[in-house]
């Protein structure tokens, strides 16, 4: 580590450079698996509470009390690049042209005029994305939101073979583009701590973060967790809040909860001995995984920052950069540290509280009927006979956000759909409605429209069908 600190003392700020050090240190001293399977244990029976429990509480008669005690924070790190975007994921168009940003302001707007309170909103950027992030915030000026920003750490990716940075210098243009990273959503503590914003909040009056991505959009301010958390005695007043829900075969990938050495813990995919993957992927052993929606005591952070506390898995990420230089970053998640707060608590919600638009698939869900929009905030549609989302799986022509809306004329109807899956070349005129399972392949060379005022019900539709203007 030594020729490291040499090679790199120069070129980074003191703060992160010293984040680094210590991410790299550890990095290098682990060996072997971060976990024993055979110390893994089922969590204990009250320490995963199912919501209806909890809302059962019922609400306080003054709920301002409780929200001046919040605030919102959203890991706003990320790039629309997965979509085919330009800049920050957060300003990706979602519903009625309002972004994922927009959504959350409306939100938060909405709560502080209901209940007159105080709640502000924290983004916590990168260094991809708070340039762009920073202009847009002028449009809020004159919403009944504070909103406050602050950066993730930039560290360097390491060369795999001789394990030294592959920066040349502070640069991030040309051939250092590549070369710098976010370490991670985990980087949250100790970047909040040191750019003094934690501090400022708590000298407000602040007690509780809650902290989503802002690309779920489900993960709105919850009154009932809210008051669970501010209405616990002093002495045993929960520190930290993981949101779970049931896991289905879509999510076996997810982290999910554990008992390991007497304390609740993150166990995620990559931690897992190859031996035991298939295991962990089973839904009925592991019923519940991580929304990443977290309720987190801003003193307990402070605590944890100045004691040196905060212990997460790291996370090793390979990548192979232009040239086929194969690289790794050292990253941590946020989750992870919920081993080291006191009385730490999950909190089986509504798969309503998790509703990711990671793909151009997730975001036909969210922009169609099976959703209404009010205040910010999605809901299922009453219309809708079961509570379950339908399976989309859109096709590569659709991967890109610009492509995908030129091939929808309107998004169809979806109340009574189950299933769709389409691949290939294919459109959809207006006003069409999908029901049951519907297929849609257009082969290699062929096309498909779907004529305007369509209605498909248990369908699979293949070949080559074009609707020509005349």
């Amino acid at each position: 580590i030594s020729v490291l600190i040499c090679e790199f003392i120069l070129i980074v700020s003191k703060k992160d450079f010293e984040g680094f050090r210590k991410l790299f240190h550890r990095f290098l001293q682990v060996k072997g698996p971060s976990v024993e399977w055979s110390k893994i244990n089922r969590p204990p029976e009250d320490s995963i509470q199912p919501y209806d429990k909890i809302k059962a509480k019922g609400l306080p008669d003054n709920i301002a009390d409780s929200l001046n005690k919040l605030v919102v924070v959203k890991l706003n790190g990320g790039l629309g690049t997965s979509m085919g975007c330009k800049g920050p994921k957060s300003l990706i168009s979602v519903r009625n042209e309002n972004t994922f940003l927009d959504l959350t302001v409306k939100q938060i707007e909405h709560l502080n005029k209901t209940y007159n309170a105080d709640v502000p909103l924290v983004l916590m950027n990168s260094f991809n994305t708070d340039e762009d992030t920073k202009k847009i915030l002028q449009k809020y000026t004159h919403h009944r939101v504070k909103i406050h920003t602050f950066n993730q750490s930039r560290y360097p990716r390491i060369n795999k073979e001789s394990l030294l940075p592959v920066a040349k210098d502070m640069a991030m243009t040309g051939e250092n583009a590549d070369v710098w990273y976010p370490p991670g959503h985990g980087d949250i503590y100790a970047s909040f701590f040191n750019s003094g914003l934690l501090e400022q909040l708590i000298a407000e009056g602040k007690e509780y973060i809650f902290v989503s991505n802002i690309d779920n959009l489900g993960a709105t301010v919850d009154l009932y967790i809210l008051n669970h958390l501010v209405s616990q005695p002093n002495g045993k007043r929960c520190e930290f809040i993981m949101e779970v829900t049931d896991k289905t075969r879509a999510d076996v990938k997810g982290g999910t909860l554990i008992q390991y050495d007497g304390k609740l813990r993150l166990l995620e995919i990559a931690q897992v001995p190859k031996a035991h993957v298939d295991e962990f992927k089973s839904v009925s052993k592991f019923k519940i995984f991580n929304t990443n929606n977290l309720w987190i005591s801003l003193s307990a952070i402070k605590r944890l920052q100045e004691q040196n506390a905060m212990d997460m898995e790291i996370i090793v990420n390979p990548k192979t950069l232009d040239g086929d230089l194969n690289v790794i970053q050292l990253e941590t998640a946020v989750g992870a540290a919920i081993k080291c707060f006191d009385n730490a608590l999950g909190i089986n919600v509504p798969r309503s509280r998790f509703l990711p638009v990671k793909t151009t698939s997730d975001l036909l869900l969210v922009m169609s009927n099976l959703y209404s929009l009010e205040a910010g905030s999605l809901t299922m549609s009453e219309r809708r006979e079961f509570p379950t989302t339908p399976h989309v799986k859109l096709g590569s022509s659709f991967t890109k956000v610009q492509e995908y809306l030129t091939r929808f004329e309107s998004i169809p109807d979806m109340l009574e759909l189950d299933h769709l899956t389409v691949s290939g070349d294919v459109t959809f005129g207006k006003h069409v409605s999908l029901k049951g399972t519907v297929i849609i392949i257009a082969n290699h060379g062929d096309r498909i429209d779907i004529p305007a005022g369509s209605m498909l019900e248990n369908k699979i539709v293949s070949g080559n069908l074009r609707i020509l203007d005349h």
